[in-house]
């Protein structure tokens, strides 16, 4: 390609062709996967301790995780409100495992079993 033809075209359109374009697959994140059992509910994190799935009072397990849409730990004290989340529960009905979902993992159907 001549040296001219170069020197025609943005350098923005240029950085943009060297870097990919943002929706790229590079730049979307990774997908999570869930155990087939984690069932999807709606969960109500509130003062005290308290957690409701479905408007129905629920005790967290001694171990109990939280992993937001990030899939990092947050502590049951620092989350409020109501979350579209994929919820695993213990032998004894209390919640063990709770992935608080994106939009676009709320928005997928749940797996045929």
């Amino acid at each position: 390609m001549p040296v001219d033809v170069l020197r025609k075209i943005p350098f923005s359109l240029l950085l943009l062709s060297l870097a990919g374009a943002p929706g790229s697959a590079a730049n979307a994140a990774p997908s999570r996967a869930f155990p087939e059992d984690a069932r999807k509910t709606t969960i109500t994190f509130a003062p005290a301790g308290t957690v409701l799935v479905e408007d129905q009072p629920v005790s967290l397990s001694p171990g109990a995780q939280i992993r937001n849409t990030y899939n990092r730990i947050v502590q049951p004290s620092h989350i409020r409100g109501e979350y579209k989340v994929r919820v695993k529960f213990d032998k004894h009905g209390q919640i063990h495992r709770v992935w608080i979902l994106t939009p676009e993992e709320a928005a997928t159907p749940d797996p045929k079993r």
